[in-house]
């Protein structure tokens, strides 16, 4: 294997360039796209609960424990908001969202540092702006929840690991800002997502000792210093935690939240094997087609460290995520970076050497993978809003144009052998795509984003100024963190209760169907007559189906029952 470049540390205008084309990739749609339902909602919303009570320990959504992750994100929205914005209650969602965006660019820049250090510099490069333009950081970047936080704490320990790893045959002991990096980046991790950290990089370590019979190197990072550190940064919050909520956190959180997983598919996202493997070429676009031809290249290569580093990185953490039942999409984000480092090195020592280049038919059916998947994710981009809505919007159909151009441009470059243009195309393509439906296209979907809609229907019919809205149905996390914590959800029978208790300042929302039949007969029963103020039509997301909604006053002057004496 010939190495790309000599160097093996970016250049400041290298640092630069990560910069900006990450900016560019994540920054369309930061701003303006509405919080998402449930986990980032439902992430904002505790963080937000955070400021108002003053407690920076327990964390809850409304009444609810909220015992599933540790503090670390929580603490990360708070910090942004108090800088931002004062610490006020009602900062927009974007303030929330920074230290997502924080994170995923930190990630960019860890994954060319690495690459750097591994491959070289060029290599390094190009798998940093691969990584940059994947779609699945894009969108944690654009989300305030843990996972691009978590992908930036997991490159920080794996690039150390891979200082290490590469220097493990030279006599000297590793520097201590190493060392440091790496046992802080391991308790960040688990302040940010608890074990997930550790299994990645426990992982990747046993993988190296079986394929090496060695682990002599990891004593230079110097435990006797380091776990001390990292208990430093975990504990007094594990310890506050505990004592907060006598042990019920660990119980949850470990028992349920993180074993839980693996046995049964929660929240209705059970998958089989394979999951991953048939959602990374969306995950990974516009770059799938190299991580395909990457592996003939990947193999043939496994005895050279930094390929052994990689794929001790990759394929650990790959097995355990399709053999754990519960999936999603973003859980293999962890290992990306050494996939697009690992695509980028194979694709440059192709471009370099005809001897590189993998077996015809691998290459063709790549190609083929690659225009198909590229059809499909032009051919949804567009299906989707006419599904929801029955329009086309024009930047919908632009974006589609667009991937179907980026598409045909990396397999005719990849065909040329022409790395450079195949970069730019992917590069330029990709951000293109990505400011057409984050930032005009995924806003301007009205339908699907009910929550703003009910926030406006509630300004509207306010019976008082301190009304607050109760809910039945439709009990989705991002109304309550556009309306505040006050916000009651239940179903149709609640609604009608809190009507009843407030009749005249009392405004409810109930989904058509059963919901609203229970919220008319308790309210017919009780003798008071509801009033329809306005209807509310739109696709709720989170359940994959159109929900109608109506809202209800009470009759002005209507008679409503006494209460009995029992005597």
């Amino acid at each position: 294997m010939t190495m790309p470049s000599r160097l093996t540390v970016l250049r400041p205008v290298h640092w630069c360039l990560l910069v900006l084309v990450s900016l560019a990739a994540f920054l369309p749609g930061f701003a303006t796209i509405p919080p998402f339902d449930r986990d980032e909602s439902r992430y904002v919303q505790a963080s937000r609960q955070m400021l108002e009570t003053g407690d920076y320990v327990d964390i809850r959504f409304q009444d609810e424990a909220r015992h599933k992750k540790p503090v670390g994100i929580y603490w990360a929205q708070v910090t942004a908001v108090k800088l931002l914005a004062g610490g006020a209650d009602d900062a927009p969602i974007w303030i929330y969202r920074l230290p997502s965006l924080i994170g995923a660019v930190l990630s960019v820049l860890l994954t060319g540092w690495i690459g750097a250090r591994l491959f070289g510099a060029t290599v390094g490069l190009a798998g940093a702006c691969m990584m940059a333009t994947t779609v699945i950081l894009g969108v944690e970047a654009r989300m305030a929840k843990t996972d691009a936080v978590q992908l930036a704490t997991i490159l920080g320990a794996m690039g150390a690991l891979a200082h290490l790893y590469l220097d493990r045959e030279k006599p000297f002991a590793a520097p201590l800002g190493l060392v440091l990096l790496f046992w802080l980046s391991l308790g960040l991790g688990i302040l940010v997502k608890g074990p997930i950290i550790l299994m990645v990089v426990g992982t990747a370590c046993l993988a190296l000792w079986a394929m090496d019979r060695d682990m002599r190197w990891l004593r230079r990072l110097r435990p006797a210093i380091g776990v001390p550190v990292m208990l430093a940064v975990v504990l007094p919050w594990l310890v506050a935690i505990g004592l907060a909520t006598k042990g019920a956190f660990f119980t949850y959180a470990i028992g349920h939240e993180f074993l839980g997983k693996a046995a049964a598919g929660q929240e209705s996202h059970g998958a089989p094997p394979g999951y991953f493997l048939a959602t990374f070429w969306i995950t990974f676009w516009p770059w799938g087609l190299l991580g395909l031809l990457a592996l003939p290249w990947a193999w043939r290569h496994r005895h050279v460290a930094p390929v052994r580093f990689c794929a001790a990185w990759i394929i650990p953490t790959w097995i355990i995520h399709e053999a754990v039942v519960t999936k999603l999409p973003h859980y293999t984000l962890p290992v990306f970076p050494a996939l697009a480092l690992l695509a980028a090195a194979a694709a440059l020592d192709r471009y370099e050497r005809a001897d590189a280049l993998p077996s015809r038919w691998w290459r063709w059916a790549g190609l083929a993978v690659a225009g198909l998947i590229g059809f499909g994710f032009a051919a949804g981009t567009i299906a989707f809003p006419l599904q929801l809505d029955g329009g086309m919007p024009l930047a919908a159909i632009l974006a589609a144009l667009v991937i179907l151009i980026t598409g045909a441009g990396l397999i005719w470059y990849e065909r040329q052998r022409d790395g450079d243009h195949l970069l730019l195309t992917g590069m330029v393509g990709a951000v293109a795509t990505y400011a057409l439906l984050f930032g005009l296209a995924l806003p301007a979907l009205t339908p699907m984003w009910l929550s703003p809609q009910v926030v406006d229907v509630v300004a509207r019919h306010r019976p008082c100024a301190q009304t607050v809205l109760s809910a039945g149905g439709y009990n989705e996390p991002s109304m309550v963190f556009l309306l505040g914590t006050a916000t009651k959800l239940g179903g149709g029978e609640q609604v009608a209760a809190d009507l009843l208790a407030d009749s005249t300042c009392g405004l409810g929302l109930v989904t058509v169907g059963r919901e609203e039949d229970a919220f008319l007969a308790a309210i017919g029963a009780a003798g008071a007559t509801p009033r329809l103020v306005e209807r509310l039509s739109g696709f709720n997301y989170s359940r994959g189906k159109k929900v109608d909604l109506h809202f209800y006053t009470l009759t002005p002057g209507a008679t409503l029952p006494t209460a009995t004496d029992p005597s």
